[in-house]
């Protein structure tokens, strides 16, 4: 087993743009809560948000807060970035027991890469990132 550490991009190299349809989940991030787009009329989750629900095509949202915990349901282990020869990343898709089928793409961080797994139970956690933003990322769960 390996020493190395899953480890995200450094803040100040990752920028982000918003439009009326992510505003809400970038500003939630900002202030370290995790919420997700949902249909006021059906109840249907969906990340990323979209103007549209897939499945009532309402243009009604809420944006419920989220416990912050999830399970990987999909990872890749990348070893080097250009610039960054060195560093370690494992882009991972999470899916949250409380936010139906929605999935979000995102990063594990804080753990060794050969521990990741399906199924594994994460947490949320939020990293500075460029003009002020945060970006959410996920930790391997404690308890």
């Amino acid at each position: 087993m390996s020493d190395i550490v899953a480890q995200t991009l450094p803040g100040e190299q990752i920028r982000i743009t918003t439009d009326t349809a992510t505003e809400p989940f970038w500003q939630a991030a900002k202030e370290e809560r995790l919420v997700a787009c949902q249909c006021a009329d059906c109840g249907h989750f969906r990340m990323p948000p979209t103007p549209f629900c897939p499945e009532c095509q309402s243009t009604e949202k809420n944006w419920p807060q989220l416990s912050g915990r999830a399970t990987v349901y999909s990872y890749v282990v990348v070893h080097g970035f250009p610039g960054l020869p060195d560093i370690t990343l494992v882009p991972i898709v999470v899916e949250f027991p409380d936010a139906g089928d929605a999935r979000l793409v995102t990063n594990a961080v804080g753990v060794n890469p050969e521990d990741v797994q399906i199924g594994m139970e994460l947490v949320v956690d939020f990293v500075d990132i460029a003009d002020g933003w945060k970006l959410p990322v996920f930790r391997p769960a404690s308890d």
